[in-house]
């Protein structure tokens, strides 16, 4: 089978490799779409923390069954979409519902190889019917979950006032659920084509343009926005550590800050200005099934844009050409999809 690994930072190659083994809880899976995410980026870039090389990206997946066990909740010729966090079910987040978090977690196209391969094993408590939607719209759930975990880990509530700092895919994806609430949404970002996005596909109530020249001019317009009161909820989907670190003052007393994206590095603030709001602090990681079925309800209802998401579309035999070309910001890539 055709498979694509990551040899090196900045080096792609296709390769062939056997179609995987199955074990006896194993589902084949003849890998349809796979969906670029800001991870691939990362390894491909070199700044993926917990990556080692070669590796085969690729954990937004979508396919059609080859083989399943008997007793497997999926058969041959179903459509399915991947949850590729890979928990163990024994350990303290596992026992508490929470494999988005496990301790021994193993994620494919970071832990282990991924979906950039014509046909993936995956266990089968790990795969679900995507029935109701398209390929496309079902290699783009794991990202639309990561926003509407964060989302439910704020219990955003109807009227509230948001913030969501990054309109990246994990952004948009945030403003897409916190939206669905019934949620007064803001976006802050420094792109105006993707702010564009936000209001016109996403219908975000307000978006702001990042000031990197100034600083107060963006905060001063953010307070406008909320009558000098700011945020019930703010979301981090930056991946910058001083975005990050400056986001806990558009928190309104009271209020919640969610850090959805990750860095590698130790992040801070000023402990008066958080225990004056009484913050509650929030880290937002993966998703779970609950999740996957949130987002899968309301792609099935129509209510997620999805091919205003999806911007481009690379054929897997050509990514080490094309991949380059996504790290372009005057490329508009919203989400990316390899067609398999």
């Amino acid at each position: 089978m055709k498979t694509v690994i990551c040899e090196q930072p900045g080096k792609l190659a296709v390769t062939e490799r056997a179609i995987p083994n199955t074990g006896p809880d194993d589902v084949l899976i003849r890998i349809k779409r796979v969906g670029v995410c800001g991870t691939d980026l990362h390894i491909f870039t070199g700044n993926q923390p917990f990556l080692a090389y070669p590796r085969v990206m690729g954990h937004e997946l979508a396919g059609i069954v080859e083989s399943a066990p008997a007793d497997a909740h999926v058969k041959a010729g179903d459509q399915v979409y991947v949850m590729p966090y890979l928990s163990c079910g024994r350990c303290i987040a596992c026992r508490a519902g929470k494999g988005n978090c496990c301790v021994n977690i193993r994620v494919l196209g970071v832990h282990t190889d991924g979906g950039m391969a014509e046909y993936l094993a995956v266990p089968r408590d790990f795969v679900f019917s995507a029935a109701g939607v398209t390929l496309d719209q079902a290699a783009m759930i794991e990202f639309l979950a990561i926003g509407a975990h964060a989302v439910a880990r704020a219990d955003v509530q109807a009227a509230q006032r948001v913030l969501v700092v990054g309109a990246g895919p994990i952004g948009m994806a945030a403003v897409i659920f916190a939206k669905l609430r019934g949620a007064q949404v803001s976006v802050l970002d420094g792109r105006a084509d993707r702010l564009a996005v936000c209001t016109d596909a996403l219908h975000a109530d307000h978006t702001v343009r990042l000031d990197t020249t100034d600083a107060a001019t963006d905060a001063a317009q953010l307070a406008a926005l909320t009558d000098n009161e700011f945020f019930d909820v703010v979301f981090d989907a930056t991946g910058n550590i001083k975005a990050m670190e400056r986001g806990l003052q558009f928190v309104a007393h009271g209020g919640k800050y969610v850090l959805i994206s990750i860095v590698n590095d130790r992040i801070s603030f000023a402990d008066p200005e958080f225990h004056k709001r009484e913050t509650t602090l929030l880290a937002s990681r993966n998703a779970t099934v609950a999740d996957f079925e949130t987002v899968l309800d309301a792609m099935r209802a129509g209510k997620i844009p999805t091919a205003a998401l999806n911007t481009h579309v690379l054929e897997l035999g050509n990514l080490p050409a094309d991949f380059p070309r996504l790290l372009d910001p005057n490329a508009g890539v919203i989400k990316a999809l390899v067609a398999c």
